[in-house]
């Protein structure tokens, strides 16, 4: 309802959506199609009236829209970051403004360059490490023998089962990780960093490190809130590397599609 609302409330130029993959096998592909066809215009969506809303808003979600719409699943890993994160991006293109304007030559998705990524390149060194120990506590990123235990029991547990959930372990030759999320901050059995050559558990992430794993300059602040706060706010972010390709290729969609409306301004 909200993204139908501020659509049809502010008529954007262009739009970019991001959601889970799954978003795409859900409900059998149906609930893809319903949001498609929605940003399209192709379909109305329907309001409960039991559902609490003001008029301007319920006015607003009663229009029909009327985007040009592609979408497309990207990897983070493709674009120059060591994280698995795969996500559904969803672009538009106000067909309402841009009339007669065949976006389908106009938009293209960012080829993605593959470059060969590497854990080490966004791990924090060990004198960096033991520098910011120094602020937090000795060992502060490593986990405790009590949090090892359970996540190696249950790791058992799952591999007797027949699956493979569980922790994971990486190390500075890994290729990539798993895709952080949200509940990172609890015990972050998601990515692990392998630390048995100094003698020591498996530590988190750092919240830097994070922020490299989602492509987010060094400039970027990252200590203006707690430890759990950073930790979700990173887990639910976008890659930033991911989002600069098809913005840039949106951007240069928009300028195309400019002049050729000015230049069909000058015919008329």
């Amino acid at each position: 309802f909200e993204i139908q609302r501020i659509l049809a409330g502010k008529r954007p130029k262009a739009f970019l959506l991001e959601n889970v993959k799954q978003l795409q096998g859900h409900n059998k592909g149906d609930t893809l199609k319903t949001i498609i066809n929605i940003l399209q215009g192709k379909n109305a969506q329907d309001i409960p009236t039991d559902i609490p809303m003001s008029n301007d808003a319920r006015s607003a979600l009663s229009q029909r829209l009327n985007y040009w719409v592609d979408y497309k699943v990207l990897r983070a890993a493709d674009f120059g970051v060591p994280q698995n994160r795969e996500r559904i991006f969803i672009v538009g293109f106000d067909r309402d403004y841009f009339k007669d304007v065949d976006f389908d030559k106009l938009f293209s998705w960012p080829e993605a360059p593959k470059e060969k990524t590497r854990l080490g390149d966004i791990l924090l060194t060990r004198k960096e490490l033991n520098e910011l120990e120094k602020v937090h506590g000795k060992d502060f990123y490593t986990i405790s023998d009590k949090l090892w235990i359970g996540h190696k029991k249950r790791k058992e547990e799952h591999k007797n089962k027949g699956n493979g959930f569980g922790y994971s372990l990486f190390n500075e030759n890994s290729s990539y990780v798993n895709t952080i999320s949200a509940r990172y901050y609890k015990d972050g059995s998601e990515i692990l960093i392998d630390q048995a050559s100094l003698g020591k558990n498996p530590r988190k992430l750092t919240p830097r490190e994070c922020a490299r794993l989602q492509g987010f300059p060094e400039e970027f602040i990252i200590d203006a809130v707690s430890h759990g706060q950073i930790y979700k706010q990173f887990g639910n972010s976008v890659c930033v590397k991911v989002i600069e390709a098809v913005a840039g290729n949106m951007i240069t969609a928009l300028n195309r599609a400019t002049d050729l409306m000015e230049e069909k301004n000058k015919v008329a």
